[in-house]
């Protein structure tokens, strides 16, 4: 009786605080409603839901062996522990989408992100990810587009293989062009960026050869070395030879986050990581409920209107209407498919036992959905002049800085350039206008809570200090994600030569890093060249491609469940699967045949041709305009090609579907026989 009467108070103080959320207009609101809105919700909903779809529709078993026990060889199947395991799977899946959605989806007003990414993760994004990493673990540790090749069949199966491998080019790339826009003519955040790759090793090998099995040991040392690492940064921003090494542009930068990601791909697991995943973990979680306490402590008040006048499509950071951009700019906060690349990619080769797939799938999703709460409050603290100013690109508001000021000010959101400045000198920059990509104005933000809170004469700490909690998001992203993509890569490969599928051997494992890494980092360049910044131009890519691969996972999922015998449970996959289908193909259909050139690939193409004949760009666009005029009609074409294939893959499912139920003959359910776990641990099921 106590139990229940707690959670219904639970439930009446969260539906209080989304109120006030909702409801508010006109007037600041407390940033404490936003935390205790999130850690209401996400409360009730792991106790009940969550709970309630492990036990009665996946009926997980922890008397059954797992892949990384039956298959373990030392290098990719590795029986970990299940914090590590949750470290590595949390690490893993928050990159820079729950941190830089949010922020850029701002330009909306706090309203309607805030919402997507409560509701959105409980009913959608943790779902998918729980199910996934379930279904997964029962076959074998299989990527998600060889369970629909087994499941579906050969046309939806190769078509997801196709989709799920391009699509994750795609999310790679802009996980690399978010850091670049962070650290590019930045020593400070270069240097610190730079020094955590090192350390991760030296955890790696601390654990592995010199004190085995003393993983807290091992991450204090890692943290304080990360901590070192940002307070060096300072040191060589001052000095005058290292400054001058760290001080690079963006395609400098951009070679070496390709040569990291094609290292991370072929090390040992142990090497870097397992232990930079586990390692980012603490930082991150640390980081977090830090600025949760500060929030807490400081109460700030949110100066972001609720809407803003640019729902109707105008924004200066991305064109496109609320409908459906705001739900494909914050993607990784609600529901990602990326992370159904994670959940059947490395994180069951590690998993012990089936009863943690709560705790890490749905769990995981729940602490990355957090995250993109923290991210909204520290972007919308913000003055939104100053918000606008920093993720405006030089394109739409002008390169000098007095334009860019008056035109955020004829907006209604007045700035001023001794303001910028002022600001820019706090934080130990040169300059933060036109800094896109979202990544610096959430640095700032959360400098700015942290300043206040304990110390305003650390603004460029606390600042740096933010950029390198960014990068290790982003960072632990990318290498999983290369090393996800080598695995899809050799599953594809050993359909046609089965050599290839072996993820140990040496040949195949350059071969298709080498393949993964030239993909996204082609994508990359296309980024860093654009005078925009790439994020006009990769983002909608990003959170497209980013919510149909999503929604082939949960179509995966809701033909397993339909073949499983469990049609009354389909639309705990299903439901979700209707909604991303809707706004993915509503964005799709506007990014080909939109006339508006700030939101059609095609139109932005045509544009821009025709200011290249017309002789009126600069000597500085014109060398790049064929260039960035390709890439527009290749982004066009990507788009088409993702939504004709998620159509195929949903109408595939469809079809199996109907058959089965029909009595008719379909692929057999692949999932591998019972074995007994011979790993003995106590557990109580809560």
């Amino acid at each position: 009786m106590n139990k229940l009467f707690i959670w219904l108070l639970i439930a009446i103080l969260g539906a209080l605080a989304v109120g006030s959320i909702a409801i508010s207009r006109g007037e600041s609101i407390n940033a404490l409603w936003f935390i205790t809105a999130a850690l209401c919700i996400y409360a009730i909903a792991y106790r009940f839901y969550a709970a309630w779809i492990s036990v009665s529709v996946l009926v997980v078993d922890p008397t059954r062996a797992t892949p990384a026990e039956r298959l373990d060889n030392g290098r990719d199947f590795v029986p970990t522990n299940k914090w590590i395991v949750f470290g590595h799977h949390f690490a893993a899946i928050a990159g820079p989408g729950p941190l830089v959605g949010p922020t850029l989806a701002a330009q909306f007003g706090y309203l309607p992100g805030t919402l997507w990414i409560l509701f959105g993760a409980v009913l959608g994004g943790c779902v998918q990810d729980m199910v996934t990493l379930f279904l997964s673990t029962r076959r074998n540790a299989r990527s998600l587009g060889q369970m629909a090749r087994d499941e579906l069949g050969p046309l939806g199966g190769s078509a997801a293989l196709i989709g799920t491998f391009a699509i994750m080019i795609i999310l790679i790339a802009v996980l690399g062009l978010v850091i670049v826009n962070a650290m590019k003519h930045s020593p400070w955040a270069t240097s610190t960026v730079s020094a955590t790759i090192p350390i991760a090793m030296i955890v790696g090998i601390y654990m592995r050869h010199f004190r085995p099995g003393q993983v807290l040991e091992a991450s204090a040392l890692g943290v304080i070395l990360l901590l070192l690492s940002v307070v060096g940064g300072s040191w060589v921003d001052q000095h005058e030879t290292l400054h001058l090494i760290f001080d690079r542009d963006g395609l400098y930068l951009a070679w070496w986050v390709m040569a990291y990601g094609l290292a991370a791909a072929i090390f040992p697991v142990w090497l870097l990581l397992a232990p930079r995943d586990y390692l980012s973990t603490f930082m991150k979680l640390g980081t977090i409920t830090l600025l949760a306490a500060a929030i807490i402590m400081l109460q700030p008040q949110v100066k972001m209107p609720a809407l803003t006048q640019f729902i109707d499509g105008t924004g200066p950071i991305f064109g496109g209407k609320l409908f459906p951009f705001v739900f494909i700019t914050i993607a990784c906060g609600a529901i990602s498919g990326f992370h159904s690349l994670i959940a059947s990619g490395t994180t069951p080769k590690l998993l012990m036992n089936e009863r943690d797939i709560r705790m890490i799938g749905y769990g995981g999703m729940l602490l990355e959905s957090f995250v993109a709460i923290m991210a909204m409050i520290a972007a919308t603290v913000l003055e939104p002049g100053i918000f606008f100013a920093i993720n405006s690109p030089a394109g739409v508001v002008g390169k000098e800085a007095i334009d860019a000021v008056a035109k955020i000010s004829s907006w209604g959101f007045p700035v001023t350039v001794e303001q910028m400045q002022t600001l820019a000198t706090q934080m130990g920059e040169s300059t933060l206008f036109a800094r896109t990509g979202g990544a610096p104005s959430l640095a700032v933000g959360m400098a700015s809570i942290f300043g206040s809170a304990f110390g305003e004469k650390l603004l460029a700490v606390w600042y740096h200090f933010a950029i390198m909690f960014e990068a290790i998001f982003i960072l632990t992203t990318l290498d999983a994600g290369t090393r996800v993509g080598r695995f899809m890569l050799q599953d594809m490969l050993g359909n046609i030569w089965p050599k290839m599928a072996e993820t140990s051997w040496m040949p195949s494992v350059i071969l298709t890093s080498a393949v993964v890494v030239a993909g996204w980092g082609y994508f990359l360049y296309i980024g860093v060249i654009d005078p925009n910044g790439g994020v006009n131009i990769l983002w909608p890519l990003f959170g497209i491609a980013n919510q149909m691969l999503a929604a082939i996972a949960l179509s995966v999922a809701t033909g397993i469940l339909v073949k499983s015998d469990k049609l009354n449970y389909a639309w705990i996959t299903g439901l979700p699967l209707a909604w991303l289908i809707t706004i993915t193909t509503t964005a799709a259909w506007e990014k080909i045949t939109s006339s508006d050139n700030r939101v059609g690939f095609f139109s932005a193409a045509d544009d821009l041709s025709s200011k290249l004949a017309a002789g009126t760009l600069s000597a500085e666009k014109v060398a790049i305009a064929p260039q960035l005029i390709f890439n527009l009609h290749l982004d066009a074409w990507l788009t088409l090609f993702f939504v004709t294939l998620l159509w195929l893959i949903v109408f595939d499912m469809l079809r199996v579907c109907y058959r089965y139920l029909t009595g008719k003959s379909v692929p057999p359910l692949s999932e591998t026989g019972h074995q007994v776990t011979k790993l003995v641990e106590e557990w109580v099921r809560d």
